[in-house]
């Protein structure tokens, strides 16, 4: 499949690490680049490379400046960044979650609903209505972005931050849904709850779900 993606601007970050970034905001075209080129350096690692760390629109290496110089490294990336998609890069597992949606669980649902011109049942049907992707994991242990829902349903993120909510709250904002796995304060829209647990810290890799991932979100029970 020859599919054509945003091309990167690479800047050092202190003298062990490079940053690949994809663009200056969020957008599926960056997303997907910053996937593709992650999957392509955990295929074939450079020599001297460390860490590869992808993130929502840009990926972090971290090398031994010992082992490599950053301006071969920087170019060797280049090429990797401009090697038309085959494929391979967004081969996906496919997890499906199931959600307690509404009350307790889902304090904003209603509310969310109502913003958005829907019925709850109209929201939640098209809320779940195909697989999103993990666009990332991160911002805290095991916390996950799924994306991207159709213009219809994006809101904005609350005007007031909400205090700790535990882990498994879905989220709702921006475009996204997020789940947590530990409790955190969150300024999204809590919807529902799922005891589905993405982060173990005994666990090698600690994180269930990666980027690149399909999610299709269900109601329990159904």
């Amino acid at each position: 499949m020859d599919e054509s993606l945003p091309l990167p601007t690479i800047m050092p970050l202190g003298d062990r690490a490079l940053l690949i970034r994809f663009g200056t905001t969020l957008t599926d075209g960056a997303n997907r680049a910053a996937i593709a080129l992650a999957r392509r350096l955990e295929a074939a690692v450079p020599v001297g490379v460390e860490e590869i760390d992808p993130n929502l629109i840009s990926v972090l290496l971290r090398y031994d400046p010992a082992k490599i110089e950053p301006q071969r490294l920087a170019g060797e990336v280049r090429l990797m960044a401009s090697a038309a998609a085959d494929g391979r890069e967004f081969e996906a597992r496919r997890h499906t979650i199931k959600v307690r949606f509404g009350g307790e669980d889902g304090p904003d649902l209603d509310a969310v609903a109502a913003m958005l011109g829907l019925t709850v049942g109209d929201f939640l049907e098209a809320h779940n209505v195909r697989p999103l992707r993990v666009l990332t994991t991160g911002f805290a242990p095991g916390f996950v972005y799924c994306g991207f829902h159709p213009p219809a349903l994006v809101l904005p993120r609350r005007s007031e931050v909400r205090g700790r909510v535990p882990p498994g709250t879905i989220l709702f904002a921006a475009g996204q849904t997020a789940i947590t796995s530990t409790p955190i304060p969150t300024g999204w829209h809590v919807i529902g709850r799922t005891d589905f647990s993405n982060f173990d810290a005994t666990a090698m890799p600690p994180t269930r779900l990666r980027e690149g991932d399909d999610v299709q979100f269900a109601e329990a029970g159904a």
